[in-house]
């Protein structure tokens, strides 16, 4: 039986949901395979609920397939042999199960959104069914949908009828690093975070990533096969999404390749930088992108030095390696392709990762040695980059980060450099508290960690 890991906060919200004295309508939605499915089967356990799946059938089989669920959940012979041409009758009956007395009934439609691509009328139609037969009901009604864009216009936005009905919405989102382990309890960290490099925080890609081997072993039988699961994941996730997938994918391939500047993507793509927004926007509502400044930016919207990454670490893996290598693969040619990532996974993937987790794990110091409530990257107009800049926007204390994935211990000079690099940030230039955290995969050396320890200033991370 699988272990139910983490969602800790979504299920003190669903818990509280339940527990309102009044009718609750909650929404719930996600990139697909992101888990929404397992945590509403965890909420529901050994509570009366109804779990109805839509197809993307036509509204009439959809509805004689809710009402033979219903049918058959509450045991009713009678609606089970009845036809309806119309929702509501359906509904007078869940409604009457209800009741206001009983114990709090779930009723859960999950993928909802196909609901309305079947009949774009049907949120109205919920809408009227909620107001008059549901609202005044002892009943938990959940509404949950993988399609991201579809249910915010179908539910979440304010054009639709169903707007101001919900009493609570979640998007679920990646499982952070911080409960990796708890799926991968009996690999070495080097391999858990090889793992999450290409799996991210998704839960049925970190499954298939749970079996033996090194992570090419897991590679070439989860991805590089034309026939396995994840071979072509990315094109179903952005098919169901968006039209013009192509535009998508060169956008997503551009980036991948170390294109972040919005004119340098243009460039590349030759186009212009205008007719990027579009869709620099939805792979953004798609949390598949993000827009990054420096995090010492106060006016980050205004700010021109904004570059964009992609934020999915299997999205990212997949547009380095594996969709430039398609017509390679096609051919058979897996060995060679594996080749090529073996030369490169560290050096062009995994490093980038690990810092991206480094800047999660350094919360972790918060208000030890240092205080702080921002943390990010920071780069200037000089070309100096830093991995790692927290500071207290309210106080004094700023902290500069380096993180070093490689397999030899980290010497004195790394934190020279970084000391230097410190000198462009201008923040508070002349009245700050400077901290230096340096993470290194491998250790430091002898000579880093004696002056580490009579330097309070300096933090020393092996991870």
């Amino acid at each position: 039986m699988k272990k139910f890991i983490n969602r800790k906060a979504e299920l003190e919200t669903l818990s509280s949901e339940y527990n309102r004295k009044e009718a609750s309508f909650v929404v719930i939605y996600g990139r697909r395979r992101i888990g929404k499915t397992a945590l509403i089967n965890e909420f529901c356990k050994g509570k009366r609920n109804v779990f109805f799946l839509v197809t993307e059938e036509n509204e009439k089989e959809n509805r004689d397939a809710f009402k033979n669920v219903i049918a058959d959940v509450l045991d009713n012979k009678l609606l089970k042999e009845a036809a309806f041409e119309r929702w509501e009758p359906v509904f007078d009956i869940i409604a009457e199960a209800a009741g206001y007395e009983n114990e709090r009934l779930i009723l859960v439609i999950d993928e909802f959104q196909y609901l309305g691509n079947a009949n774009p009328a049907f949120p109205s139609i919920l809408m009227s069914i909620w107001d008059r037969q549901l609202k005044d009901k002892n009943i938990m009604l959940v509404l949950c949908g993988s399609l991201v864009q579809m249910m915010t216009s179908q539910v979440l936005s304010y054009d639709s009828p169903l707007y101001g009905r919900r009493t609570a919405q979640m998007r679920i989102g990646q499982i952070s690093y911080e409960h990796y382990k708890e799926f991968m309890p009996d690999v070495t960290d080097e391999e858990r975070l090889q793992r999450y490099a290409i799996t991210g925080g998704v839960p049925k890609y970190i499954e298939l990533f749970q079996g033996e081997g090194d992570i090419y072993d897991l590679l070439r039988s989860n991805i590089m096969s034309r026939n396995a699961f994840l071979y072509a994941e990315p094109e179903f996730l952005l098919q169901k999404e968006v039209t013009e997938t192509g535009s998508y994918f060169s956008i997503l391939k551009t980036i991948a390749a170390g294109n972040h500047k919005l004119s340098k993507i243009a460039t590349v793509m030759n186009v212009k930088q205008t007719s990027l927004s579009k869709y620099l926007k939805i792979l953004s509502e798609l949390d598949i992108i993000e827009r990054e400044v420096p995090v010492t930016e106060e006016n980050p919207e205004k700010s021109k030095k904004g570059l964009y990454f992609i934020k999915d670490n299997f999205i990212k893996f997949w547009f380095q390696f594996i969709y430039p290598n398609k017509g390679i693969l096609e051919n058979d040619q897996d060995e060679f392709v594996l080749s090529k990532i073996r030369n490169h996974l560290i050096e062009n993937h995994i490093s980038y990762v690990y810092e991206n987790v480094c800047r999660q794990e350094m919360w972790k110091l918060n208000g030890k040695r240092f205080t702080f409530n921002r943390v990010g990257r920071w780069w200037g107009t000089s070309d100096v980059e830093i991995d790692i800049v927290a500071y207290d926007s309210v106080g004094r204390d700023i902290a500069f980060g380096e993180c070093k994935y490689s397999a030899n211990p980290k010497g004195i000079e790394v934190l020279r450099n970084l000391q230097d690099k410190s000198y462009y940030v201008n923040w508070n230039k002349n009245s700050r508290d400077e901290y230096y955290v340096l993470f290194s995969r491998s250790g430091f050396t002898k000579e880093l960690e004696k002056y580490a320890s009579i330097n309070p200033n300096v933090l020393l991370i092996t991870w």
